[in-house]
This record gives C-alpha cells, structure tokens and sequence, in this order.
C-alpha cells in the first residue's frame, strides 16, 4: 500500500500528535474539527472533516473547497460514530479509540467499463478510514514558491473523444486550489500546498476522494500526478498558448460535444416520476414552455454539482416560463428504492419534475434524439415549439473557476434568449388560464 505523506495546511488535514485518551459516549466529546483520511487504491487521502451538535441534531460536514456536503443523518452512540450522507450513499461508519476515530468509509466508486467510460454508475465498498483531532499548524514562511495559476491544458485521448483536459489552478502564495475540468465536468476543488518540490492538494466531498501532485518543470510545463481514482497517471500541463504553439489539439467543445440528430424535431420523452406516474413532453406544464431537460444520474459528483445550480436557475425564471426535467438514470437497486434520489431531492429542495428513466446502459436507447450523448450531466436546451435549440456537454462547477463564470452566462442568456421567443404559441387552455 502506497501512504503519501502530506503537509496538510491548506487541505485542513494536518497529521496530528494523538490527543489524550478518551471514551467519548457522547456527541459533544466529539465536536470539532479532525484531520481525516480515506485510503483508495493503495493511496491516503487527506480531508477536512467537522462534526457539531448534540443528541439527536448531530452534524458532519464535508468540503468541496469552499463549499461543504453535509450529513443527512448521524449518530454518536457508545464509542460508535455513523455519518450518514444518504444524497451519495456514503456511510462514514468508525470506532472512538484514544481521542482518534477508526473506521471505514462506504463510497460510491466510479468504474471504467463500459461505452461511457468514467461516467459509469459506481460499484460500492468500503474503504479504510481515519481521523485525529486537527490542530493548527505553526504558521511559517515559504521561500521561492513557483507561481502556477491559471488555466493548463493536459493532452489527454479520452474514450468521450476528448483529446485534452483543462487544469485550473488558483493560487495564493503556498497555498493551491486546483481541479481538472472533463467534458464530463471537474474533479472538485482540491486545496493543498507547496510541499518539498511540488504542490499537493486533495479532498474528498462524499464522493469525490481525490489527490493531486504538480510538479514545475525547468521548460515551463507541469509534471501532474493525479490519483483521483479512477482516473490516476502521470500527465503533463501546458499553459494553452505553448499547446497550441506545439500543435497539440484543445479540449472538447461543452456546447457542440453532444448534438441532436434533427432539430426540427420535437424533442420526446415519458417516464414515470418518482410517485411512477408516466410524464411525457405533452404534458400542459410543458407546453408553451422553455423546458432544460437534464440527462443526469444521482450517482454522479457533477450531476449534484449542477441540480444545485439548476435549483437557483428555476427560481429566478419559472414565473417567466421555464421548466425544468431530469431525465435521470439509475441502476437497477436504486430504481427499485429511489433512496439515493429521493434524499438527492430533499437535500437539495429540487423543485422541479424529476423523472425515472431507466439504467444508465439504456440512456442512448430512451433518448435516441441525441448524437454523441456520452456525459454526465448533459443539458438539453427545448424552446417553446418542443424543440432542441442549444446542448450543454458537463457542468463545470465553482472549483472550474472561469469555466463555472462562462457557464452561468451561457445557460442564463441562451434561457432568457428562448424565453423571448414566441415561435411556441401558448396553448388555448394556458392563454385561458391567465
């Protein structure tokens, strides 16, 4: 097994001196901040772990960079510990032992088979877990720490037809917050700091354990080590202008990646929603409407990344005539439960139609309208007349920096564009209604 040892400031991580013995039988003995770490093919990852409350109203929180994931449900009970994250179905179950907790994580994993590669539904296990009590480093001066900010581009020949990724850094001083943006979407903000030659940074939300080394090169590239599973490798960055000048080729198109195979086509669907009643594109709520419709799948890190973005998007223009549908995919024991997706809606207060619509495997057979459907989330964006008028391939959430920026004024003006268009008359029953 492969330990990598970490310097863990900016992460929030820190390998600690063992706190004194203790028998903690009680929430507020565990309260506070621990420096954890979840071991994933042979590698520790460090992260960020806060636990509050008492009795019955017990929290743990997660972060995702600045952002946080937080617990559906939690219990502290004899020396055991559960923190239930029942959005992901990720279980953080572990034994209080001498001030420290000792357990195992219950995670989704992501897989590499099959025709969408690392969009595939995850296999579940678990995996080795443990937490000190975090304490604040001393604070220090870092000398000649190189600067690496910005945006970098990762030759990279993937199965999606990608042939390169983006890196974003953003950095402050030592400290780093870095991701690597797919067509799919981003890895989650991965925070460390310069440490012995290279910058490490690592995280893990709930389903994204992930860790990070670059390394400066003397020709102005970036050595990336990523061993965010299952994803892992040595890869080299370039700064976008030097890619180019070396002909290398640029990362997908998130707006052209997927397209439909005629648009003057109205675009079909009808599944059940999560009461199994059938909904399909008839519907009179759909009708007249500017309708996103999201081929997404709980199972999926960025399909959580976007149903937060959509949540504000459906507020702020649903009195003017948007609608919103998740086609959403499952495997197999989910749709029997819908508990992975019904805790995903109730975290999150979705309050749009969300409907069941089959096996990840059969996404290219119940939505045969779209060429090169091969992401997770992808964003289909129907005008008033039912039809397909723009695609979105991915999300790339807060961690992508810049990308995040051009996707909120991509989804917003394309929306507010489609809304001022009246090529869908109102039915006679919706004008009535008025």
């Amino acid at each position: 097994m492969r330990t990598l040892a970490i310097n863990l400031t900016a992460v929030g991580a820190v390998a600690l001196a063992i706190g004194a013995s203790a028998r903690p039988a009680a929430a507020e003995g565990l309260n506070g901040r621990w420096a954890a770490t979840v071991v994933q093919g042979g590698v520790t990852i460090p992260f960020r772990l806060d636990i509050s409350g008492d009795g019955k109203n017990i929290i743990g929180t997660l972060y995702n960079g600045q952002d946080t994931e937080t617990t559906t449900g939690a219990t502290i009970q004899d020396g055991k510990v559960q923190l239930d994250f029942d959005h992901y179905l990720t279980y953080i179950k572990a034994s209080v032992k001498d001030g420290e907790l000792d357990g195992e994580i219950e995670v989704t994993r992501h897989v590499t088979t099959g025709r969408t590669a690392d969009g595939e539904p995850p296999t579940r296990g678990g995996s080795p877990f443990h937490a000190k009590r975090y304490v604040p480093p001393a604070s220090a001066a870092v000398a000649n720490v190189p600067s690496i900010d910005g945006v970098w581009e990762i030759p990279y020949d993937s199965n999606k037809g990608e042939k390169a990724w983006r890196l974003i850094v953003q950095q402050k001083g030592a400290d780093v917050t870095a991701t690597v943006l797919r067509v799919d979407g981003d890895t989650g903000a991965l925070t460390g700091s310069w440490q012995d030659g290279k910058f490490v940074a690592s995280h893990f939300d709930g389903a994204r354990p992930g860790l990070i080394q670059l390394t400066p090169k003397a020709d102005g590239s970036l050595a990336v080590d990523l061993k965010t599973p299952p994803r892992t490798g040595e890869l080299v960055a370039y700064r976008p202008e030097v890619a180019r000048a070396k002909g290398l080729p640029e990362p997908a198109n998130y707006q052209t990646h997927t397209t439909v195979r005629d648009p003057k086509e109205v675009f079909a669907y009808s599944f059940p929603d999560t009461n199994g009643k059938i909904v399909s594109n008839e519907d009179p709520r759909f009708k007249g409407k500017v309708v996103l419709a999201i081929v997404t799948g709980t199972w999926c890190p960025n399909c959580h990344d976007e149903a937060q973005y959509l949540v504000q998007l459906y507020a702020k223009y649903h009195d003017q005539g948007l609608e919103i549908v998740a086609l959403d995919f499952e495997e197999p024991d989910q749709q029997a439960s819908l508990k992975r997706v019904n805790a995903f809606i109730s975290k999150y207060r979705v309050p749009y139609t969300y409907l069941i619509a089959g096996e990840p495997s059969e996404m290219w057979d119940k939505i045969p309208q779209a060429v090169n459907l091969n992401t997770w989330p992808a964003t289909l964006f129907v005008g008033r007349d039912g039809k397909v008028k723009a695609t979105h391939a991915g999300f790339a959430s807060a961690a992508s920096g810049v990308y995040n920026e051009q996707l909120k004024t991509e989804f917003t003006s394309t929306i507010e564009r489609l809304l001022k268009d009246n090529a869908g008359a109102r039915t006679a029953a919706e004008v009535a209604a008025r």
